[in-house]
C-alpha cells in the first residue's frame, strides 16, 4: 500500500551518501527499466555478487535509514552489494510490471500484496517457502505470509494497520465527548458535526484512477468487524449480509451529507489533506501519516482510535492493514544472495527498525518498534493493534486485485448517485468478480 513521503532531513554527510547509492535509481524512472534483471548476473572481478533491490521505501522512510541499513547488511555480507532502486509507489508498480512482463525482474522486489496474484502468474516471483527451507530460516516469526494457491510468494515485512482519525477540536465543538466506538455512534457523531461545524464528518476517497480508497474508506469498515468478502477457499463473497449492512452504512453517510464533497474523483491523499487543514473531522488511515500531519499542522488536535464496529458485534476487535512486503525474482542468478537480504530484513533488531521509520508495525513477532521521540499516538495505534486481531487485507494474492478494487468502486459510485441499489451493487460486483476468479 502506499504513503506519502514524510521527510526528515538529516547532516550532508549521510544525505551525500544515500544519493551515491541511490543515484542510479533516481535520475529517471526508466532506470529502474533499463539496469532490471541486469544484476543478477554481475559478480565483476571483485568476486563480489551484486543484487538489486527496487522498492519504494526509501522515499518514504526518513533520510538515510534504508542506506545505513543496506550498509549494515554488506559488512554482514562482505561479498555482497546491493544496488537500491528506488521510486514512488505508482512508478515503481509501473516499472515491476513492465519488467515482469519483459522477462526482466530485480532480484529483491518490495511488493503490495494487491500484485502479487498477477506476478506470480507471470512466472516473475520465486517461492519463498523453498527459500526458506534452503536457508534454514525459521519463518515462524512471520506474521502472515502472501500465498497464490498455497505457495508463499511475499512476506509482509512491516505493516500498517487502519485506526480513526479525530479532530479534537472539531468533535468537541459539535459536542461530540469521545470517539464513536460504533457504526450508530459514527453516525449520531457525523451528523452533529455536519450541523455544529464547518468540516464535513468524513471523506471517502473513490477515485478510479487509484481505486485503493475503496479498501481504507470502505471494506476496513467491514474488516474491523471481522467480516469478510470472501468464501472460506478465497472466491468472491461479495452480496453477503455483513457488506449488505456495511454499504448501508456508507449510503446512510453519503444521503445525510457527511461526507466531503467529490468523493468519487478524490485519492486518498486528498483525504488526508482535508484532514489536516481541519476540512475533515473523522477518517480511517494508518499511523503512516502522523509525521507529515504534525508537520503540515503543528497545533491540530487530533486522537487515534479503533475503527467502529458494527452494531450487531462483540466479538475481538479487528485491525485492518495494508504491508510493505518483499519478495524474490524467480529468475535472479544469485537467490540466495537475494534472501540473505530478505532474512536480514526480517531480523529482530533490522526489522524494528524499519518499522520505527516508516511509522509501521514489525512484521517480524519478536520485533518491537522503538517509541522513544516518536509520536505519542504511534504507541497509542500500537496498543490498540496489540489488543485487536490483525486482519490481512483481502486483496492481497487476488487476481487483477485493482480490476476487483475498481469494479466494485464503479458500483459504489453509482449507488451513491441514486442509480441503482444496494442489492443491484452486491449483485453486479459478485458476478463481475466471479468472472475474474
Amino acid at each position: 500500500m502506499k504513503h506519502p513521503a514524510t521527510w526528515h532531513r538529516d547532516p550532508a554527510p549521510r544525505h551525500i551518501r544515500r544519493l551515491a547509492r541511490t543515484g542510479v535509481a533516481i535520475v529517471a524512472i526508466a532506470a529502474l527499466a533499463s539496469t532490471a534483471g541486469c544484476a543478477s548476473s554481475d559478480a565483476g572481478d571483485s568476486g563480489k555478487t551484486t543484487i538489486e533491490f527496487a522498492q519504494w521505501w526509501e522515499p518514504e522512510l526518513p533520510d538515510g535509514l534504508l542506506a545505513d541499513l543496506i550498509d549494515q547488511f554488506e559488512a554482514e555480507n562482505p561479498d555482497i552489494t546491493v544496488k537500491l532502486l528506488s521510486n514512488p509507489y505508482a512508478s515503481t508498480q509501473q516499472q515491476i510490471f513492465a519488467n515482469a512482463t519483459a522477462g526482466q525482474f530485480p532480484d529483491v522486489v518490495g511488493l503490495d500484496g494487491s500484485w502479487v496474484n498477477q506476478l506470480s502468474g507471470q512466472g516473475a516471483l520465486a517461492d519463498l517457502d523453498e527459500l526458506a527451507d534452503e536457508a534454514g530460516f525459521d519463518t515462524s516469526v512471520m506474521s502472515a505470509k502472501v500465498q497464490v494457491e498455497g505457495t508463499t510468494y511475499s512476506i509482509p515485512t512491516v505493516n500498517f494497520p487502519y485506526v480513526l482519525y479525530t479532530n479534537d477540536d472539531l468533535l468537541a465543538q459539535a459536542g461530540v465527548d469521545a470517539p464513536p466506538v460504533t457504526r450508530s455512534e459514527f453516525l449520531a457523531d457525523a451528523e452533529k458535526i455536519t450541523a455544529g461545524t464547518d468540516a464535513s464528518a468524513t471523506a471517502i476517497p473513490l477515485s478510479l484512477t487509484d481505486p485503493s480508497g475503496v479498501q481504507i474508506a470502505v471494506l476496513n469498515w467491514l474488516w474491523a468487524s471481522q467480516g469478510t468478502m470472501l468464501t472460506e477457499d478465497r472466491g468472491p463473497d461479495i452480496d453477503n449480509s455483513d457488506v449488505k449492512s456495511l454499504m448501508e452504512f456508507i449510503k446512510q453517510l453519503y444521503d445525510d451529507g457527511s461526507v466531503a464533497p467529490g468523493a468519487f474523483t478524490m485519492p486518498q491523499q486528498d483525504m488526508v489533506q482535508g484532514f489536516t487543514n481541519g476540512k475533515v473531522a473523522m477518517m480511517l488511515d494508518s499511523p503512516a501519516h502522523l509525521n507529515g500531519i504534525r508537520a503540515d499542522n503543528p497545533d491540530l488536535k487530533f486522537s487515534v482510535s479503533q475503527i467502529p464496529l458494527a452494531d450487531d458485534y462483540s466479538g475481538q476487535p479487528g485491525i485492518p492493514g495494508n504491508a510493505w512486503g518483499v519478495g524474490v525474482s524467480a529468475k535472479s542468478d544469485n537467490q540466495e544472495a537475494a534472501f540473505k537480504l530478505v532474512q536480514f530484513l526480517w531480523s529482530k533488531d533490522a526489522n524494528g527498525t524499519l518499522a520505527s521509520g516508516a511509522n509501521a508495525f514489525p512484521g517480524n513477532t519478536e520485533a518491537t518498534p522503538d517509541f522513544e521521540g516518536k509520536d505519542p499516538l504511534y504507541q497509542t495505534a500500537f496498543e490498540i493493534y496489540q489488543k485487536a486481531k490483525s486482519i490481512e487485507n483481502e486483496f492481497s494474492g487476488l487476481p487483477k486485485a485493482q480490476d476487483l478494487m475498481r469494479t466494485l468502486d464503479e458500483q459504489l459510485q453509482s449507488t451513491l448517485d441514486g442509480k441503482q441499489s444496494i442489492d443491484e451493487l452486491l449483485d453486479n460486483t459478485q458476478t463481475q468478480w466471479a468472472e475474474v476468479f
